[in-house]
This record gives structure tokens, C-alpha cells and sequence, in this order.
């Protein structure tokens, strides 16, 4: 069976209906045996510590990492959320403490028994600025922890309104306390261990790793004894890998390639509209530092036709970082497709097709479906209306050094992921110029994004991130394009639950 999804009038949430229903029968795995997965994966694995460095800021990376280890709050294939290694969580009546029942019986890959000093230490150390975690400036808003049996209380120390989402979102890892102090960072890179599905069997940089069942998990059992991902930066190479059977599944290629597998004897597959958004960081340097240029390159897409003629209709236009579903989308907020105006913001500020602004776009190529051939085209619409830009390709590593040292290009393409649907996670954090992930840095914005990190009402905090959206777009601050859809291609021999987080979970994966 074969699921489509129709995204040109709905958004991620309407894709929920399809999760879990994509199951073929008939033919055998081939890529090698019954009892072995392997997956085609875009992306090598950079860091085995998923809550430190910028790989745990990749949502790319979360597939992986999630198979290994376990994070405090789990997600549903819908984004709903479910108890992980706490069962219960939450603040108390005037927001000042918060509670957290540690789940028992849990195992770590070693052996040792997972405990709630474990929980302790791990939010301890994301809090500690000298750790590298990302994410620091949310998990040091809580603090003086206690341990009584299995319940954890904290104090808040700055009100953090999504703390709970973020505990199901990026570095929300447990990690093992007293396996990490014995090992040191290095040992545990060599040697990773965690509470998930899968146990780290082998690992080759930039090539491979292998997964071996955990079978003292404290979760359903996962169908397979042996998943190996192979790391495949192409799409080309992917394509080719599930193709001739060598892999069982595959994801994020050209959506005309994935028109054509599904419609071949022995695969499958399903698009789903997913959290990732594709967008163009703009950095506050050089041309971008006038207002004119900034939306009259954004007046200049056609997002549409981009979707429609490079995508074959898989993605949803987009002139917000939020997407319907999101708690704080707004679909009044819209940048149209206005050549014209473009041609005219340009000359107000003294250009022109025959005296083009000139500024450099960066670009991955390959890591997600037609980046660079979209570029390719945005950098034509541009060049009709008085833009001549230069497309430099990095790999997506490259964009996460640059974008955390704030060295981007005038104009970065990116892929931003926000599985929780939180405006904190997607307006906030990228356009907040303190935040590491953040490149617009002017201070109009930090007024008005600041606030709102602490905002305890709630309906108050979403109309806050609603307002910064428009004044972001009236601005010309970032450059939305589209909301993406994830196409998987798998063996038809295979039942595969599509997560509209983007992710591609081993343990997801079945046999028919």
C-alpha cells in the first residue's frame, strides 16, 4: 500500500490520519534477512553525546539518537505527548517548584539499574554553561534538586513556560551518571550507552553504525535484532541503495524519484507533511542590512511554483517559522509573490536588473529533497528583479559551525525542525539574537521576543508570538519558503509508522 497525502490545503497535523496505516505484505527483506534492517540515512552520526555540541541541535540526528537513548517525555507519531522515563511532570499551582515521577525498572545498556539521580545529573549537567549544551539557557531555569523514592522535585528559578515540551524536544537525553563520570566524554564517544530500543553495536565514522536489540528495555521490544544505518549524504546514493535492495528503507529524496520507486513491484512508501520548515536565515551584515533588499527578496519567490514544479507538489508555501498545527500559527500573516513591488523596493534603494544588489546564499545539496535546485531557482526569481546572488554549497555540519560562531553569509538556506510546535522553539529561538541559534541580532527583536520566554499566560504568550511573526515578516527579518513533506521509501515487506516530527524511528519499523 501506498500513502499520499494531500498537503496543498492542510498542514502537518492532517497527515495523521495515514501513521501507522502503511503496511504492505508478499515480498521478502532483501537488504539482509529477516531478522536485520538496514536504512539508508542522511546524515552520519557526528557526536554520540546527543545533548551537547551542535549535533544535538540537529533534528536530523533525533532518528538515531532515539533509538539509542531515551528522553525525559516521549512523542506519540502525532506529537502528543506520553510518559518516557518520567511518568508524571508538571508545576505546582503558583509555577514556583516542579515535580517529576522517575520511571522504575529501567535498565541501562551496561546493566546498571537507571535511577533518579540519573535525571538529576543529566539536568544538572545540561544546565551547567561550561557542558556545551545548547539548550542551557533552558535547562538552567530550574535547580536545587530533591530525591524522594522515585520523585524528583525542583525548584523554578526563572519560569520557563514550554520547560515540559522541551523535555520531549532537543538534548532532553538521560544520560547514565555514573558510566559517564568513570568513562569521561571521550570513553563514552568510543563507547556509548543509554536506555533505548537499541544498544551501539558498531559504529564507523562517516560510514555506519550498527544496533543491536537491548533486550532488558523497558519498552515494547523492537521488530528487529539488527539495524544497521547507513550514512549517505547523496540522495542519488540512497536512492540507488533502496533501489537494488541493498537498503530497506530510505527517506528525504527527490520527490520525483519518490514517485517513481513506489510505483515498483516490491516497495512502498509515504509523504507526510512533517515540523521541518525550509527557510533562509538572513544575517544582519552587508546587503541585508537594508530593509528594501530583505523583502524584496522575499517579494521575489515564487514559493508556490516552487513547490509545485521542483517538489511535484509535496510541501506547503510558508511566510511565517510558524505552520499550521503549531500552537501559534497565524495563516492572516502573509508575504505574497510581487515581482513588481520587489523591482520597486530595490529602486527606492538604488538598484536595479542593470545595478544589482550582490550578496552570497549558502546551501546544502542533497541533505533535503531538491535544496540546492531550489536555491538554484530562488536565485533566478532574484536575478529578474535586480539580485545577483553567488551559491556557495557547505554540508549541513558547516551551516551549524557557522550559524554558532554567527558567521553565516547574508542569506543561509535551513531546514528548521520544531516537533513540539512550541513558537519558543521556532520564532523564538531563531530569530532571538541572543539564543545560538539565532543570526538577526537586532535589538528591536530581543524586546519583543525576550518577554515572552517568561510569559506565564499562556493565551497572552501565543498572541505575543503572533505579533512578532507579523512585525518579523512587515520587517523582512527571514525568509519562510516552505513546510516540508518527508518522503520514506521502503521494502514492501515492511509496516513503517511515519512520526510528523520528521522522524525515522528503527524501532518504527516492522514487518508486514
Amino acid at each position: 500500500m501506498t500513502v499520499k497525502i494531500d498537503v496543498s490545503r492542510r498542514g502537518f497535523m492532517g497527515g495523521s490520519v495515514a501513521l501507522g496505516a502503511l503496511i504492505a505484505s508478499g515480498m521478502p527483506l532483501s537488504a539482509q534477512g529477516t531478522e536485520s534492517l538496514t536504512i539508508a540515512y542522511n546524515l552520519p552520526v557526528q557526536s554520540w553525546d546527543p545533548t551537547t555540541g551542535p549535533a544535538a541541535v540537529n533534528p536530523a540526528l533525533q532518528s538515531i539518537y532515539l533509538a539509542v537513548f531515551d528522553r525525559y517525555i516521549a512523542q506519540a507519531p502525532d506529537l502528543t505527548f506520553a510518559p518516557g522515563l518520567l511518568t508524571e511532570w508538571g508545576f505546582n499551582d503558583d509555577q514556583t517548584k516542579i515535580t517529576m515521577t522517575v520511571r522504575e525498572g529501567v535498565t541501562w545498556h551496561n546493566g546498571d539499574p537507571f535511577t533518579p539521580e540519573d535525571v538529576v545529573w543529566s539536568l544538572t549537567r545540561a544546565a551547567a554553561p561550561d557542558t556545551g549544551n545548547p539548550m542551557q539557557f533552558v535547562w538552567s531555569k530550574i535547580g536545587n534538586f530533591t530525591v524522594d523514592g522515585a520523585v524528583i522535585t525542583a525548584d523554578v528559578l526563572d519560569f520557563e513556560p514550554a520547560l515540559f515540551k522541551w523535555m520531549a524536544f532537543l538534548t532532553a537525553f538521560v544520560l547514565p551518571k555514573n558510566y559517564y563520570e568513570s568513562v569521561g566524554a571521550e570513553g563514552f564517544e568510543k563507547a556509548p550507552i543509554g536506555t533505548g530500543p537499541y544498544m551501539v553495536d558498531a559504529f564507523e565514522q562517516g560510514s555506519y553504525v550498527r544496533l543491536k536489540a537491548f533486550p532488558e528495555y523497558w519498552g515494547d521490544a523492537p521488530a528487529f535484532d539488527s539495524v544497521t544505518i547507513k550514512f549517505s549524504t547523496d540522495a542519488a546514493s540512497r536512492v540507488a541503495e533502496v533501489e537494488s535492495g541493498n537498503a530497506d528503507v530510505t527517506t528525504n529524496i527527490p520527490y520525483e524519484e519518490y514517485d517513481r520507486l513506489i510505483a515498483l513491484d516490491g516497495l512502498s512508501g509515504a509523504a507526510i507533511p512533517v515540523t521541518d520548515i525550509g527557510m533562509i536565515f538572513l544575517n544582519d551584515i552587508d546587503a541585508m542590512l537594508d530593509k528594501n533588499v530583505r523583502l524584496a527578496a522575499h517579494h521575489a519567490i515564487d514559493k508556490q511554483l516552487i513547490i509545485d514544479r521542483l517538489l511535484r507538489g509535496y510541501g506547503v508555501a510558508l511566510s511565517t517559522l510558524e505552520v499550521p498545527g503549531y500552537a501559534a500559527y497565524d495563516e492572516s500573516i502573509t508575504v505574497d509573490y510581487d515581482p513588481e513591488k520587489s523591482k520597486e523596493l530595490l529602486a527606492a534603494s538604488g538598484f536595479s536588473t542593470d545595478n544589482p544588489v550582490k550578496f552570497t546564499i549558502q546551501t546544502t545539496r542533497g541533505f533535503k529533497p531538491k535544496d540546492y535546485e531550489m536555491i538554484q531557482a530562488i536565485v533566478g526569481m532574484w536575478r529578474k528583479v535586480g539580485i545577483e546572488a553567488e551559491i556557495e554549497v557547505y554540508e549541513i555540519a558547516k551551516h551549524y559551525e557557522l550559524r554558532a560562531t554567527d558567521q553565516l553569509a547574508p542569506a543561509a538556506f535551513y531546514n528548521w525542525g520544531n516537533s513540539i510546535g512550541d513558537p519558543s522553539t521556532s520564532t523564538g529561538f531563531a530569530m532571538f539574537g541572543p539564543s545560538p541559534h539565532a543570526v538577526w541580532d537586532s535589538p528591536d527583536l530581543v524586546e519583543k521576543i525576550g518577554p515572552l520566554f517568561v510569559e506565564a499566560d499562556e493565551e497572552k504568550r501565543l498572541q505575543g508570538y503572533r505579533d512578532v511573526s507579523r512585525y518579523i515578516a512587515e520587517e523582512g527579518y527571514v525568509i519562510p519558503i516552505l513546510q516540508y513533506v518527508m518522503p520514506i521509501v521502503f521494502n514492501a515487506a515492511l509496516s513503517v509508522t511515519p512520526y510528523t516530527s520528521g522522524d525515522l524511528l528503527p524501532q518504527a519499523i516492522a514487518k508486514a
